[in-house]
């Protein structure tokens, strides 16, 4: 099968977009729904645990920190103020810890969080994909290379690496970890990668985070999106043509 003719990866960036967010979305609303939102409640509810959350592919590591440029970038269309105070509560709780550069790290209170949240991941998504195992493995593997080449081509200057996906990659993937919640977090950290380049080409067509969501559909938006598949699609080169239908059809084939 022909990259040149059969879905090039510019195109098949365009195209696996809500397929990813749709399997990503149905894992962590069963991790809520399935003890998340419990154990987020024993710890202090969504106040105190938020930013774990999503930090968590960065968090949970040892010595992980959180730089402010990747806060800024992930939280980047939302009121910064509005940030800033949660952030200030969840150090008050004793979740995490702001050093003076505003670099962010877990406490052991956090740490302990975050040990728990990955178990229940791991339980929810072992349910919610049950009978899947092959192409969970097979997702995990794929998306395990688009990672690595995304990284690897950021070093070598071949790609831009943008500050959100460079504060959650590569995922923390402890010895055991279920492959549920590999495929999860991979997931989620290569939804990063597309933010930041959706970052970029709202940026480089004059527009900041608040006027591109008041862009109404038509030829702005949709060159803007054009470009984001662009500017997303250099992991997908670290597959072949084949592959890169196979890891569609096995998103589409997942629960959720």
């Amino acid at each position: 099968m022909s990259d040149d003719v059969e879905l090039p990866p510019h195109r098949f960036a365009g195209l696996v977009a809500p397929a990813v967010d749709r399997v990503f979305a149905a894992g962590i609303l069963a991790g809520r729904d399935g003890g998340g939102a419990e154990l987020s409640q024993r710890y202090g509810g969504p106040a105190a645990t938020g930013f774990l959350v999503e930090f968590r592919t960065r968090l949970a590591a040892p010595g992980g920190t959180v730089d402010p440029a990747g806060f800024a970038a992930v939280t980047r269309y939302r009121d910064p103020a509005s940030c800033q105070r949660a952030l200030d509560k969840q150090v008050a709780y004793g979740m995490l810890h702001r050093r003076p550069d505003g670099c962010l790290s877990a406490t052991e209170r956090g740490l302990a969080f975050l040990e728990e949240l990955f178990q229940v991941h791991a339980e929810v998504t072992e349910e919610l994909w049950a009978g899947h195992d092959e192409r969970v493995l097979r997702l995990v593997e794929a998306l395990g290379r688009l990672l690595a080449h995304a990284l690897v081509s950021a070093e070598e200057e071949t790609d831009v690496l943008g500050d959100a996906f460079a504060v959650t990659a590569p995922p923390y993937e402890p010895d055991g970890t279920a492959p549920g919640v590999l495929l999860l977090n991979r997931l989620g950290t290569l939804r990063y990668h597309r933010a930041d380049a959706h970052a970029a080409a709202w940026t480089a067509a004059g527009h900041t985070a608040h006027s591109v969501n008041e862009l109404p559909a038509g030829p702005e938006r949709l060159a803007i999106e054009l470009e984001t598949d662009r500017r997303a699609s250099g992991p997908y080169a670290a597959l072949t043509a084949e592959e890169r239908l196979t890891m569609l059809a096995d998103l589409a084939a997942l629960p959720g």
